[in-house]
């Protein structure tokens, strides 16, 4: 019983840690009205570094060319594939004077790293404002250049934005695809909305140049094989410097994995670049997801054994009652509602994943972007 006690009162306090955490990290911003910046219409570069992508440049590069913006040049970096993509590109570029090729070889010293070809390809851009987006990534609207530049300013010079994956019918895959990708949005695209700004995603990126070479670019984690897009930010991004961008003509839209091995494997090498982030934000994250792992581990054991079960329930429900209604207001604003049904299935999937890929990792990881 001493067990079952602990285990009780180590339940109650993991349950008010997750529904204070969720008032005060979550709440501002799923319940702050996001305001329209006027657009700018400032010089941009947006880049797309493409390893094999012929197929994906084909279908999404012509999405980026008609975006409806007066300045912009597209700078296509082909990352020493081998599937005709550099001839995918030289197709585009022969049509649009706007296109630039960035043609990169393997080279010893940084062989298969992606943060090498993005750098020379950031060196190649003509404009200080960059947008980065992946080849197999395509914009929500004709105006999502206007409307992710539009929040830069003589301060924010990094604009974080949400870039979500395609929805596909009767798939569970899918769904625990999106969920994570969700959760993931909702912690640094909150965080940035506090001043906390930690990490942002390749998918639907923004920052200056002058930025990056006031941070010597990827050099203090070239040795890291990922981490382009969250260890960078991480890095530079502050309160003063950082804002976010989550209007529905601002996403993207990314193919997703279709079997679980691809997405395990495009996991484990997400998770590895979370532990060369600052102490702080570490501490933050792991105590969140320590608190749902004790949440879902006690209320288990204590329900499984009718252990004061009414009271387990109840504070259960209560918890649930807060999270959904936070995690409501920022799928609508996200475009994922449909989530909303399956949430507590799909935060208990989420949570046993990520002890799995952390276990993993202890044991093996990946090398190469892809």
């Amino acid at each position: 019983m001493l067990i079952l006690d602990i285990l009780y009162y180590t339940f109650i306090l993991v349950a008010c840690f997750q529904v204070c955490y969720y008032l005060f990290f979550f709440s501002p911003f799923a319940f702050q009205k996001e305001s329209n910046p006027t657009p700018k219409n400032i010089p941009i570069s947006v880049i797309i570094c493409a390893k094999n992508e012929a197929e994906n440049l084909k279908k999404f590069l012509p999405l980026i060319i008609s975006q409806d913006y007066p300045n912009f040049e597209i700078v296509l970096i082909n990352d020493a594939s081998y599937d005709g993509t550099l001839e995918v590109m030289e197709s585009f570029a022969e049509k649009h004077p706007n296109i630039k090729i960035v043609n990169v070889k393997n080279n010893e010293a940084f062989w298969a790293n992606k943060k090498y070809a993005l750098t020379l390809g950031i060196k190649s851009a003509k404009n200080n404002h960059l947008l980065f987006t992946d080849a197999d990534c395509k914009p929500n609207s004709r105006s999502w250049i206007s409307e992710m530049t539009a929040h830069f300013n003589t301060e924010k010079s990094i604009v974080l934005g949400y870039g979500g994956y395609t929805k596909i019918k009767n798939s569970f895959l899918n769904k625990i695809i999106r969920f994570e990708t969700l959760f993931t949005a909702i912690q640094y695209l909150s965080f940035a909305r506090m001043g906390l700004p930690y990490m942002g995603v390749g998918r639907n990126l923004a920052y200056t140049k002058d930025a990056f070479f006031a941070a010597s670019g990827f050099m203090k984690h070239m040795h890291i094989r990922s981490g382009d897009d969250d260890l960078f930010i991480n890095e530079i991004a502050t309160a003063n410097n950082t804002n976010i961008c989550v209007t529905k003509n601002s996403f993207t839209l990314s193919n997703p994995k279709t079997t679980f091995k691809a997405w395990v494997t495009q996991k484990k090498r997400h998770v590895t670049t979370a532990e060369h982030y600052k102490v702080h934000h570490k501490i933050v994250l792991a105590l969140f997801y320590i608190s749902q792992l004790l949440f879902w581990l006690s209320g288990i054991v204590l329900l499984s054994f009718l252990f004061k079960w009414e009271v387990v329930l109840v504070i259960m429900a209560l918890r649930f009652i807060c999270q959904f209604i936070i995690v409501s207001f920022i799928s609508k604003k996200l475009d994922e509602q449909d989530l909303l049904p399956y949430l507590p299935f799909l935060e208990f999937f989420l949570v046993v994943f990520h002890l799995t890929i952390f276990i993993s990792n202890l044991i093996s990881k990946p090398k190469h972007w892809k």
